[in-house]
């Protein structure tokens, strides 16, 4: 049975699934318990102090963030220990974290001397300096440092300031994603964690106190261990899953978050029309790997049916089978692709449960990406 119990909301609308949301955030943090790590959770996926606050009260330590506005946000609703993991770059943007850095526990990712001077230049005059972690490329062919010589050298120069301080490095596997099987998807995980802790010795070995070594990337925090050296872990997908994590999984079971759909039009025996097209799901896919996806959101509960292609606002199904069980003015919910810019298109999310609304949440570091 594919259509929803929440036909009373209108569409396209974000649906959130209280217990599965809860039971992910409990299967995260007992993997963060059993290896002794902290649960830093990026945040950028649901984008809601809300529910960041439901994982601080699971046990996370703090929270990642990935942009300036987003950790506003977060501290304004009260998320007092925020890590940007991103290399933020402009006087603007660091004038802001020095505000921030006189309210609450703030770090940022960096990985170059330009930000240095700039972090040096803004915060000359505060009592309090602004800790920075380097972010170490593993893989991913991002950002971040690449050779030991490139570590030592931003090291060095980071320890030669007054004003920043040097607290740690990270990484972030993204290229996980693209693994062929959970096997090599495991193999990913452990050699960029041995580059993490690697980086991290290299610190450590230049006299230098560091207290954190971060790692990232929800399909390999699904299925790896994680080695000794490592501090922290900062997961983010895995509070809702979407279409490409549970493809990993084979498991579509624990996708907490959908976007309820109407059929609007059935102008051919084979073909659906709903109002939900690239505005409320995105057009991404996944073109390879354990998290690669077909079509453009998969129909909850049935039998693997995807749709096919997306319009600004309209979605489309092709399927003369599933035409036949489903009507004009139906609701039914999609699981998407990709949750994270997902939940950037959506004022509110509605926290569901057993086919009753709990309550609207509001998605309030939307469009926050500077």
């Amino acid at each position: 049975m594919t259509r929803s119990n929440y036909a009373s909301i209108d569409t396209p609308a974000l649906l959130v699934d209280y217990q599965l949301v809860m039971k992910n955030i409990s299967f995260m943090q007992q993997k963060a318990n059993k290896y002794n790590v902290n649960l830093r959770p990026h945040t950028k996926t649901h984008k809601m102090p809300e529910l960041a606050k439901l994982q601080i009260n699971a046990g996370a330590v703090g929270i990642t963030v990935a942009k300036v506005g987003e950790a506003e946000v977060m501290a304004q609703n009260g998320l007092q220990d925020i890590f940007i993991a991103n290399e933020i770059v402009g006087i603007t943007k660091l004038n802001k974290i020095k505000e921030l850095n006189r309210k609450i526990k703030i770090r940022i990712g960096v990985d170059n001397e330009y930000q240095i001077d700039q972090l040096e230049t803004v915060f000359r005059d505060e009592p309090r300096a602004i800790e920075v972690l380097i972010e170490v490329e593993v893989g991913e062919n991002r950002s971040g440092v690449i050779a030991d010589e490139q570590l030592t050298k931003l090291a060095a120069y980071i320890q030669a300031k007054s004003k920043v301080v040097l607290k740690g490095v990270f990484s972030h596997d993204g290229h996980s994603y693209r693994a062929k099987d959970i096997a090599q998807c495991r193999q990913i995980a452990v050699e960029s964690q041995q580059r993490t802790v690697q980086a991290a010795n290299v610190l450590r070995k230049m006299g230098i106190a560091i207290d954190t070594v971060s790692i990232g990337s929800t399909p390999s925090l699904m299925h790896s261990e994680i080695i000794e050296g490592i501090t922290e872990i900062r997961p983010g997908t895995y509070i809702f899953m979407d279409v490409g994590q549970a493809s990993a999984l084979n498991d579509f079971s624990r996708c907490a978050a959908t976007v309820l759909a109407t059929v609007i039009s059935k102008p051919t025996e084979e073909r659906i029309v709903l109002d939900t097209g690239a505005k409320a799901l995105t057009s991404q896919t996944r073109s390879g790997g354990i998290c690669e996806t077909s079509g453009y959101g998969l129909v909850k509960n049935s039998a693997n049916i995807r749709l096919s292609g997306v319009y600004d606002e309209h979605g489309l199904i092709y399927s003369q089978e599933y035409a036949q069980t489903i009507g004009l003015g139906d609701k039914i919910e999609v699981i998407p692709n990709h949750i994270c810019p997902v939940c950037n298109l959506y004022d509110t999310a509605y926290l569901v449960s057993e086919g009753e609304v709990l309550r609207k949440i509001p998605i309030l570091c939307r469009g926050k990406t500077q």
